[in-house]
């Protein structure tokens, strides 16, 4: 496949890009920069552009078979809703308008349940400086649930995500927050990348949100 990959620069945006690389794909690389530090490839290739921009979605989505999405701000120093939101509302429109139906999106942990009815976010220990961030993930969710127009995955990681092994050994769920026996719920980026490629080529959560933990 042809995959057109925004915020590829960051840990979860590079562990992606490497996982479809490594599966034969071809990546374009989409940053605000336009680089990739580190990463060369013969079917990789990085571009500049803004994934909140839906003329700028729709122009660089024409001609690929899927667009993923790895787009997240960095947390206390950019607008989370803004760019979150942004993003999600730029991808449902420009992607109907390239006539790209498939995306698959990372997703936060915030807004899965651990009970019914109530989010990881609605916790009152819930961490302050991620609050506005899970805030904007669970409304881009929202508003991917209400598109259409578009083949939709979004794939949220577990509490923790972070460096560490591919193993291949993981849990795909849906909306409930998935934790193992001590009550831990995390992820590696490589992990996590190897369940974002494995649904963009396998289509099984089509309209759906995912979650991914050991």
């Amino acid at each position: 496949m042809k995959v057109l990959l925004f915020g590829a620069s960051g840990n979860i945006g590079r562990a992606i890009a490497e996982e479809l690389l490594s599966r034969g794909h071809s990546v374009t690389g989409v940053t605000r920069r336009g680089v990739v530090k580190g990463l060369e490839h013969e079917r990789f290739t990085a571009i500049v552009g803004d994934a909140t921009d839906a003329g700028t979605v729709a122009s660089l989505a024409s001609g690929h078979d899927a667009v993923a999405s790895a787009v997240g701000p960095a947390v206390g120093r950019e607008n989370d809703h803004e760019i979150i939101v942004g993003a999600a509302r730029a991808l449902i429109e420009g992607l109907s308008k390239a006539g790209v139906t498939r995306l698959v999106t990372i997703g936060g942990a915030g807004s899965l349940e651990v009970a019914p009815g109530k989010r990881v976010l609605d916790d009152p220990n819930f961490p302050a400086m991620w609050r506005a961030n899970a805030e904007a993930q669970s409304a881009a969710l929202g508003l991917f649930r209400n598109s259409e127009q578009l083949d939709w995955t979004y794939v949220s990681p577990a509490a923790h995500i972070g460096e560490g092994e591919r193993t291949g050994a993981f849990r795909v769920g849906g909306d409930r927050l998935l934790t193992d026996a001590d009550g831990k719920s995390d992820i590696s980026y490589a992990d996590y990348a190897v369940a974002f490629v494995d649904e963009l080529e396998q289509g099984k959560a089509v309209r759906r949100r995912i979650s991914v933990a050991y």
